[in-house]
């Protein structure tokens, strides 16, 4: 007999504890693994409020399946809250295991299109709860400056 395989939750059904104002949260990106183990795959989901200029904040959270049949999908861990003030690129899921980069400024003069710091992290799944780590060398992303003489770069 056919045995149906479980759906992992779709992020733009979920409701996040996020305040966007008058604008509802868009989910940038949405990747299903089963990241606890249980055979049912969970979605890890990056969110940002929808903005017509400059880069919001964005959010990380890994969503499980609604608890009734028809609800909303849960939202059951938060990795990166918006109130941190970084952007999320290259989110990846696999086997327990959330990894991103993560976007941010080092100073509040820095204009928010243009993060210059840089770290690749990775969640992995342990005791019940994911654990942060830092990749090993942080990448900070440098402008770089030309200087001419009077004869000449």
């Amino acid at each position: 007999m056919y045995k149906r395989q479980p759906v992992a939750p779709d992020a733009r059904a979920a409701r996040y504890p996020v305040d966007c104002g008058p604008t509802s949260p868009e989910v940038v990106r949405q990747v299903p693994a089963d990241l606890d183990g249980d055979g049912r795959p969970e979605t890890a989901a990056v969110v940002r409020c929808a903005s017509g200029a400059g880069t919001r904040p964005s959010g990380v959270y890994v969503l499980a399946a609604p608890r009734v049949p028809g609800g909303a999908p849960r939202v059951v861990a938060t990795l990166v809250d918006p109130a941190q003030r970084m952007s999320v690129t290259g989110l990846e899921a696999a086997a327990g295991t959330v990894s991103a980069t993560l976007l941010g400024y080092s100073a509040a003069n820095v204009p928010r299109c243009c993060p210059d710091l840089r770290r690749a992290v990775k969640w992995h799944w342990k005791d019940g709860k994911f654990v942060l780590t830092a990749l090993p060398v942080p990448d900070r992303v440098r402008p770089v400056t030309v200087r001419y003489s009077a004869s000449g770069p």
